[in-house]
């Protein structure tokens, strides 16, 4: 009976941290939305930062960490797949 209590606590500290972290991952996303950044993948670490076009449509500038600066845009609607170079932004 005691592995089995042993075991139950560590699965309940296990299950603490997580919620813990989850909590933090929440703060930390709903911090970023009041600065205007959306956490999109936070596995990956990529956000994106909402940017006008030349002609005033809105897009978004897209960065992934680990990448030296924001360097791609895409469309609302093309998503990361859609990627393009900030030298080509219409």
């Amino acid at each position: 009976m005691d592995e089995a209590n042993a075991a139950l606590a560590g699965v309940t500290d296990l299950v603490e941290r997580v919620r813990h972290g989850a909590v933090t991952l929440q703060v930390a996303a709903e911090a970023l939305a009041a600065d205007g950044v959306v956490l999109r993948d936070p596995e990956r670490g990529l956000i994106d930062f909402a940017g006008a076009s030349s002609d005033g449509r809105p897009l978004w500038l897209c960065w992934v960490v680990g990448e030296p600066v924001v360097a791609f845009w895409h469309w609302p609607d093309d998503g990361f797949a859609g990627r393009q170079p900030i030298s080509a932004v219409p």
